[in-house]
């Protein structure tokens, strides 16, 4: 009988953009934390950069990844993670998900995109663990929370269940800051912080109105959201902590275990 202490973690990462590789100290924070979990059986990622409605699943086989940015050195675009498909987590994905009105779809030509490839790189960098990636369809926090309680099950079955997207993420309002971190962004990076260790799911749920600076901090939601899947597939855990903290360019990488 599988127990408690015997299920896989949930976690919710902020994955930066491509030059995350290139900062001196967090590729470092990723591959200990990568180090620091059971090995996992697979890997299912929702990414704050993938959303499809009906609820979609990525490549079940190994296919190019998704060069989702512009603008980037060229050294960028020729990573490559050829992580093994998993056809057989997309299989209980497809059974625990699909019901009336909630259809299913496979995409299998999209590969993994750079809120999973990148963070990945760094945490199981030898790409042999199966990834499976599906998609957000919605961006409404109680749906996504109701994703991952189904999901649930699959931690009993080893599988590492990912949220990715950015703790705070408002690259306009940086750009026209002077500097350093933002207020906004410290706000509520401590709230955020104070939120998931009390495990205070109806805080986080309705965060575009508790939290100080919500709105600054997501403008717009889609980097927040995977925090719900991930929350949402811990089911009664009571244990959460931040296992990586600070700021990036001015945006909180708060990433935190649940479980």
């Amino acid at each position: 009988m599988t127990t408690a202490s015997d299920r896989m973690p949930t976690i919710y990462l902020s994955h930066g953009a491509p030059p995350l590789a290139d900062d001196d100290v967090w590729p470092g924070q990723l591959t200990a934390w990568g180090a620091s979990l059971p090995r996992p059986s697979a890997i299912l990622v929702v990414s704050a950069h993938w959303e499809a409605a009906p609820l979609a699943i990525g490549a079940t086989r190994t296919v190019p990844l998704e060069y989702d940015f512009w603008g980037f050195p060229e050294h960028y675009y020729r990573v490559l993670y050829p992580a093994p498909g998993a056809p057989e987590l997309a299989d209980s994905v497809r059974k625990l998900l699909r019901g009336p009105g909630s259809p299913v779809l496979d995409v299998p030509e999209r590969g993994l995109d750079h809120g999973a490839y990148v963070p990945l790189v760094e945490m199981f960098p030898s790409a042999d663990i199966p990834v499976l990636q599906v998609s957000m369809p919605t961006l409404k926090p109680e749906r996504l929370f109701e994703i991952g309680r189904r999901l649930a099950p699959l931690r009993d079955e080893g599988v590492l269940i990912i949220g990715s997207g950015f703790f705070t993420h408002n690259t306009a309002a940086l750009r026209k800051s002077a500097g350093g971190i933002p207020g906004w962004s410290t706000e509520f990076d401590d709230w955020g912080r104070q939120a998931i260790e009390e495990l205070d799911i109806d805080a986080l749920l309705d965060f575009e109105y508790r939290a100080p600076a919500g709105r600054l901090a997501h403008p717009r939601t889609e980097h927040f959201a995977p925090l719900f899947v991930t929350l949402g597939a811990a089911e009664n855990t009571l244990d959460a902590r931040s296992v990586i903290d600070g700021f990036w360019l001015g945006l909180a990488k708060r990433s935190v275990q649940v479980g």
